[in-house]
Formats: structure tokens, sequence, C-alpha cells
């Protein structure tokens, strides 16, 4: 099968970076698209269709619960297809994760509601939702390190944020699709049939970003590449064993900050504005566009910033203006339509400034030997401590016992960046 992947696969010519960066955007866009229709649709759609037993706070608690589970099942996919991949081949891994993300995807989409199947349908949407965590692990492709390896030693910064830039754009893609059909169709429609486009198209896209990934990751010169810069998988057991086991928590604790930060700005403001009724849920998603496309932007300019100063220094000074933010966010939530729009997009632009390099926080520290395994399993652990629990932890306790809750969580994740990076003072930009 890896044989005739590569038949299918473009000439075997030299692999530019800028073929890398193309095909490192659309993947990572794909697989955040259908995360964030799962966030979104945890909000607007979940709670009435699969827990309308359950009062509207408790069915959104009930949803993002179900959310973490991907988060937990990541690590467990990273491993067992970085073993398929060693049994049969890169090709045959992302063809594997990718029909898998986008079969869970598009599954939700037929799911049956809670008064058609009863519990039956919770159950099958956490099914889904563990696979697609499954599914997310598996699509490890190392394009992001080979990516940051070939950058050259001043600019590797900028290198390091361009995986980063999928993360706002699929974002922005989620969110203007529920906005024209929240906005076009009437709530019966919308929760009847309207919401299932979102996950109709998850499967859509995920083929298009299959060929873009496959026409780089099964050619010869892609392999060629790798072997070169030693980015294969290595066993699990031996790099935990090794010095390399440290430095995975070190670089999920040095990158929390921004994974708790992550879902805060993204998937909680729309849960709690739209639970207390502050403004329209389309108002809402428009702000979140806006901030997007903010993100974007200051994804871009951690890549100049770091390359000024060094990639250390970005994310402690990053860190400590979350933690600024934090000590601002129940003002700001509690400020009305104005407080709130501005939460959403200041929170956006730290995102990107601090988002922007997390993918070298996580992986830089590696030896060659361990930087395929490493890097892959450091980001799942640190969306696992940051993120996985964000939406459900902030939306809880904010409920309970007022939006300073939602501080003490922010605040918890740049002190946690803060101290890693105190320990490891040898983080800085190395590819």
């Amino acid at each position: 099968m890896e044989e005739d992947l590569r038949r299918l696969s473009a000439d075997d010519a030299t692999i530019a970076p800028s073929e890398i960066a193309v095909g490192v955007i659309i993947g990572r866009a794909s697989e955040y698209f259908d995360f964030f229709v799962y966030g979104i649709a945890s909000v607007l759609v979940f709670p009435a269709i699969f827990f309308p037993f359950a009062e509207r706070l408790e069915g959104t608690l009930y949803s993002f619960a179900i959310f973490a589970l991907a988060f937990i099942a990541r690590p467990i996919g990273t491993i067992s297809f970085m073993a398929i991949q060693t049994r049969w081949g890169r090709g045959v891994k992302l063809t594997m994760s990718l029909f898998l993300l986008g079969i869970s995807t598009a599954g939700m989409a037929f799911l049956p509601n809670y008064a058609s199947l009863g519990e039956t349908s919770i159950v099958l949407l956490a099914v889904l939702r563990f696979f697609q965590g499954i599914a997310l692990g598996g699509s490890w492709d190392g394009l992001p390190s080979l990516l940051a390896l070939s950058a050259p030693p001043k600019r590797r910064g900028w290198y390091a944020m361009i995986p980063q830039l999928g993360a706002p754009i699929g974002f922005m893609i989620a969110s203007g699709l529920f906005l024209y059909l929240h906005a076009n169709l009437p709530t019966a429609d919308f929760l009847d049939w309207g919401w299932r486009y979102t996950f109709y198209v998850a499967f859509a896209i995920n083929v298009v970003a299959l060929f873009a990934r496959l026409r780089l990751v099964v050619t010869d010169e892609y392999e060629r590449l790798l072997k070169q810069r030693e980015l294969e998988p290595a066993p699990v057991g031996e790099m935990v064993r090794s010095r390399s086991g440290s430095n995975m928590l070190i670089g999920a604790f040095a990158a929390l900050a921004s994974y708790a930060l992550f879902h805060v700005v993204t998937v909680f403001p729309l849960s709690w504005i739209t639970l207390n009724s502050t403004q329209p849920v389309n108002d809402v998603l428009v702000v979140q566009m806006i901030g997007a496309a903010i993100a974007i932007f200051g994804v871009m300019a951690s890549g100049r910033i770091a390359d000024r100063i060094g990639r250390r220094s970005t994310l402690g000074s990053v860190a400590v203006a979350i933690a600024v933010f934090s000590i601002c966010a129940p003002l700001l939530l509690d400020g009305g339509i104005v407080g709130q729009d501005i939460f959403i997009l200041v929170g956006f632009a730290l995102l990107g400034l601090s988002y922007g390099q997390a993918a070298g926080a996580v992986s830089s520290n590696f030896a060659p030997r361990y930087r395929y395994t490493g890097a892959a399993l450091t980001s799942d652990l640190a969306w696992l401590i940051g993120a996985a629990f964000a939406p459900l932890v902030a939306l809880g306790l904010s409920s309970h016992f007022g939006l300073i809750a939602v501080s003490g969580y922010l605040l918890s994740g740049a002190l946690c960046t803060l101290i890693a990076l105190r320990v490891n003072r040898a983080l800085e930009i190395r590819g």
C-alpha cells in the first residue's frame, strides 16, 4: 500500500521549506476545524439534543466532559499509530488516521438525538469523540519538526510559528460555518438538521488535507530528509527512561500558559455568554472570528519576536502578560458587551503570541533520536494538562464560585510556564 501511495504522490523533486509549510498549515487547519466544530457544537447544540433532561448549565458541562475525552485519547493514538508506521509505513499511518478523524467527526452528524435513542446516543457521542482523539494523535507526521530543522539559524522562531497558523484558521472556518447556519435557519431547524452540515464538511476537508500531506510524506525526498534529521519513531519506554523523559514534562509545562488560554478564549466565552444571555450568539461568533484573525497576526509576530529576543524570553514575557490578563478577566467578562468583546479580542491576541512558539517549546530540547516521538507526546501532554478540561473547569467553577475561578485557572497556567522556563534555562531557539 505504501508503494501505491508513492505512485500517487508528486515526483521526487527536492522539497522546499515552502512546500512543507503549506502541507503543515493545511493539515493543522483541517485537524483544528474538526475539533472546533465539536467545541462550538458542545455549546450551541449538544446540551439541547443529547442532554435535554438536564438544565442548560449541566448539559453544557456534560458536553464539556465528553469534549475532554479526545485529549485523553491523543497519547494512545500517538503511540498506537507510531507502531503502525513502523510496520506499514508513514503513508499508511497518515491515511488511516485522517480517515478515522474524518469518519469520527462526520459520524456525529448521523447520531440520533436523546429523544430517539436515549442514553445510547450519549455513549455513541463519547465513543466518536474518543476516536477523534485517537486519530489526531495518530496524524503526527513530523512535518513541523522537519520544517523547524530546515530553517535558517536566525529564522527558527519564524519557521516554528508556521504550523501554529492552523489553529486560528481552523477556528475561523468552523465559526464562520456555524455563524452562517445559525443566522439563516430557524432555531428548530438548526437543532434538528442544520448543525449536522458542519460535521459533513469536516470529512471533505480531511480528504483534501490528506492528499495535500500525502503529496509530501510519501515521496522519497521526504523520507530521505526525515532519515537525515533522524525524525523516526523511537521506543516510548526508552525515551522516557532517558533524559528526554524529563524534557517531555518540562516542554509540556513550558507552554502551559498558552494551552490554558486556548479554550478559555475560544470555547468558554461562547458558553458563558450564551448561558447568561448577555449578547446574541451570532455577535459572539463574529467577534471570535475577528479575534482569530488577530491571533493569526499574533502567531506571525511571535516568530519575529522569538528570532530577535529568543524563544525563552518570548514565552516568559507572554506568560507574564497572560497573568496580568487573568487578573482583569472577571472585570471584563462581567463588564457587559464591551468588556466581553475586549476579553475575547485581547485573549486571542495573547493566544497568538504565546501559541506561536508553543511547538518550539515542546520539541527544542530533545536529542535527535527522540525528537519525533518526543515532540508528539509532549504536545499531547501539554494539551491534556492545559486545555482538555479548560472549558469544563472554567465554566463549572465560575458558575459556583464566580469569575474569579477563571482568573485562578489562567494564572496557574502562567505560573507553571514561568517555573518551567526557570527550571530549564536552556530552552532557547535551537529548531
